[in-house]
């Protein structure tokens, strides 16, 4: 909530006759800023704020980073790391007839990006972020059509994945196994 609010305070004290690129740079650098004081609401900010440019602007990586200022592109490496931060019972998802407001304290996060957090927890051993994430993958290809911030899910898994297999060691090679021809079956000759 706090996040919100003085990025809704930091918007409106923006020059109105400033260009709109110009306004973004401005308000995502605050927020960058924050995020490097340690502030994991604004990381969270920051991360959707890619994403949104990325969406807006056909996925091209080099236009957002002009936008948001050269070294500022909130990569999979900041993304794993607060992906990793969120505490999971702060998660608010709003269910279906669900009239109630979030507590004060609570996380309000894109879908997309709750399913990035319960993917990062539940591969780092949590069992109750591997139950939540089986629970909202079920409900993933029902909402593929309405959610353009669901591909941004898909490419943290992927990289995830491609990340854990690259630091993955091979087995050791065992002296005493025969080699592969040795281990082959002896051809029949045919009659």
């Amino acid at each position: 909530m706090r996040v919100d609010l003085l990025v809704s305070d930091w918007k409106a004290a923006l020059p109105p006759e400033a260009a709109e690129e110009d306004r973004e740079r401005e308000l995502y650098g605050r927020a960058w800023e924050a995020y490097q004081e340690g502030d994991h609401g604004f990381a969270l900010w920051c991360w959707h704020e890619c994403d949104r440019l990325s969406n807006n602007l056909a996925g091209n990586v080099r236009e957002v980073t002009r936008i948001v200022g050269a070294g500022r592109y909130f990569g999979f490496s900041h993304r794993r790391a607060i992906a990793l931060e969120v505490p999971v019972d702060r998660i608010y998802r709003p269910r279906k007839g669900d009239m109630s407001t979030p507590r004060p304290d609570a996380f309000v996060l894109p879908h997309y990006q709750v399913l990035c957090v319960y993917f990062a927890q539940a591969e780092s051993g949590d069992p109750k972020a591997k139950a939540l994430l089986t629970i909202a993958l079920g409900e993933l290809e029902d909402r593929r059509r309405a959610d353009p911030f669901l591909r941004h899910f898909e490419t943290f898994r992927d990289l995830w994945q491609r990340t854990t297999a690259t630091t993955a060691r091979p087995p050791p090679i065992d002296a005493a196994a025969p080699t592969p021809a040795a281990r082959a079956a002896p051809a029949r000759k045919r009659r």
